[in-house]
């Protein structure tokens, strides 16, 4: 870390990056996350790290849980940016870092808060004068007292109440250590008594019947779902059960949808069921997603709806839930997802029977990943380039293929260019695809936002992933004029995928990478759409050129890309021949 305090100082002493921190939050700051940890103890690790380089970090709890370690607040994002590209290009932060706005953060645990004074045991405070006909107040060592007499089950109900209330984030242990007290005095000081850090015989009555009061206008009630083998707090009032689809039970209701997530398997099986549950209609495209080695979360909203999913792996079996509303209704379901997290209990030993329900209308197979051998020879992507259905794809995956199929349509090749890593394949029937792609010549710039569309896992997927990223540089890993190389997470099935501006022009076609090379994770390569297009009209095709267009919405974007992209296969690969 000396070394990143020595060159964030060279960084500052050249770049007109004012900053000063005053304590306050400005209107609508705009922050630099660098990094995110699962629990506040990692988080917490990692904040004095980063602390040693930067004397502007902060650390705040998300909605989704996970704690987050930002640079700022700035004025606005054009300063965020500045910063940001500062920094990036001198490697003093990770490549993946973005801009994020206050809305996304909650509680701030770094810089730590001061405690309150913890309460003196020994202090007895005076003894308050009680007006004619009224109740006696406890004195703190009453209050200390009656404390004491509080079973294990009691503490703990109270902890979770605080944590309903937004007060306390810790465990739910019923130990009464220095961030349970902390919490007290917060919620004391929020009512406008003395913040001791012991809740009186009445603040406890009051704190519960408050939580049980909101509770119930929610219609929360515990659930234990014996066949998904998930226990967990519901909005009963707003969902009722509705039929078991594995590996999901379903609770529906008009507008408010829940997935308890239920199934056997492993890592591979994980990452499948994080990638298919993107390409459903409940999950918004937008927002922050994390896929580690045994969990994955998803946030999705746009101005539509809201949506959380989280599971994770142990022991061969995969738990969690989804849960999507819609987003006039984030004041309310946003208490009823805290709960519904922190109720979330697997039990048992057992997860959903396959044989409960039907197939769903994204295919089993999408939730099947990781369970079946590899089919011979692979799919992959493509996208239209013309009115009459021509794909263009990937040529290392295609170009010896005696039989190309767009769609399970059969297709000729019509050319490959081997030095570009193209192909086009014309259908045997031409028809309307649903989008053409529009390409765009030259790059931009590095460092804007791209969108990698593609069937990750294609022989799974009923509908194509869509990733967002950044162009990292106008030529290849290699150097390669001709390509682009980009910081997004590419997946093999996402050979021959289109790469979109923020505007929804194609800026290239992702490439494979080499067969005897691996490359670090959310580092991809395209060959940009300038030679692209000289190829095609080179053999008579005519591209659709972009026209200037403003940024379109992430899920405008997402839409369009996934119009233009389509599944590209192989009916008699030479294996098999």
């Amino acid at each position: 870390m000396a070394g990143i305090r020595q060159a964030v100082g060279r960084i500052l002493a050249g770049v007109a990056v004012g900053m000063i921190w005053t304590g306050s939050v400005w209107a609508e700051p705009t922050w630099i996350q660098i990094e995110a940890k699962p629990d506040l103890p990692r988080a917490a690790d990692r904040a004095r790290e980063w602390a040693e380089g930067f004397s502007d970090l902060g650390g705040f709890r998300m909605r989704t849980g996970w704690y987050a370690l930002a640079l700022g607040p700035f004025a606005d994002a054009a300063e965020a940016q500045a910063r940001l590209d500062t920094l990036r290009a001198a490697g003093l932060i990770p490549e993946d870092s973005y801009l994020a706005d206050q809305a996304g953060y909650r509680e701030q645990f770094w810089p730590a808060p001061e405690e309150p004074p913890q309460p003196q045991e020994t202090a007895t405070p005076e003894a308050p004068v009680v007006p004619q006909g009224s109740v006696p107040a406890e004195t703190l060592a009453e209050s200390q007292a009656a404390e004491a007499r509080l079973g294990r089950s009691a503490r703990m109900e109270l902890q979770s109440a605080l944590q309903w209330l937004g007060f306390y984030d810790g465990a739910i242990d019923g130990a009464y250590g220095p961030g349970t007290r902390a919490a007290i005095a917060r919620w004391q000081n929020a009512q406008g008594a003395p913040a001791t850090g012991v809740f009186s015989s009445a603040q406890r009555d009051d704190l519960l019947a408050r939580v049980t009061t909101e509770r119930a206008a929610l219609g929360l009630q515990t659930i234990v779902d014996d066949k998904a083998g998930i226990r967990i707090d519901l909005p009963m009032t707003q969902v009722h059960f509705d039929r078991y689809d594995p590996p999901f039970a379903f609770y529906t209701g008009t507008d408010v949808t829940v997935l308890l997530i239920s199934r056997t398997g492993d890592r591979a099986a994980l990452a499948g069921l994080y990638d298919t549950l993107q390409s459903l209609s409940l999950m918004p495209v937008t927002g922050e997603r994390k896929l580690d080695r045994d969990g994955f979360t998803l946030e999705g909203a746009d101005d539509h709806r809201h949506a959380h999913a989280q599971a994770g792996l142990s022991g061969g079996l995969i738990k969690g839930f989804l849960i999507s509303y819609p987003a006039s209704a984030e004041a309310q379901m946003g208490r009823t997802l805290a709960a519904m997290k922190a109720s979330f209990r697997p039990v048992g030993s057992a997860a959903l029977d396959p044989a409960l329900g039907p197939a769903l209308s994204v295919g089993r197979a999408d939730l099947t990943r990781g369970t079946l051998p590899a089919p011979a020879h692979p799919a992959q992507s493509g996208f239209y380039i013309d009115a009459s259905g021509a794909v263009l794809t990937a040529a290392a995956g295609i170009a010896q293929c005696e039989t190309p199929l767009i769609e399970d349509l059969p297709a000729k090749i019509t050319f490959h260019d081997p030095d570009l890593g193209i192909a086009v394949l014309t259908p045997d029937h031409p028809h309307a695809p649903p989008g053409v792609a529009a390409l765009r010549t030259p790059l931009p710039a590095p460092g804007g936002r791209i969108a990698l569309a593609g069937f990750s896992y294609p022989e799974a997927m009923a509908a194509p992933v869509v990733t967002l990223g950044t162009l990292s540089a106008a030529s290849g890993i290699d150097g390669q004029p001709q390509n682009a190389r980009l910081s997004v997470r590419m997946l093999p099935g996402d050979a021959g995928g289109p790469v979109l501006d923020a505007a929804g022009a194609v800026l290239g076609m992702a490439l494979p990478a080499a067969p005897d090379r691996i490359l670090p994770e959310g580092l991809g390569e395209a060959v940009q759409a300038k030679p692209v297009a000289e190829a095609l009209r080179a053999r008579g095709l005519i591209p659709v050129d972009s026209a200037h267009a403003p940024e379109l919405a992430p899920a405008e974007l997402a839409r369009r890309a996934a119009a233009i992209t389509v599944r590209v296969g192989c009916a008699n690969s030479p294996q098999q021949e």
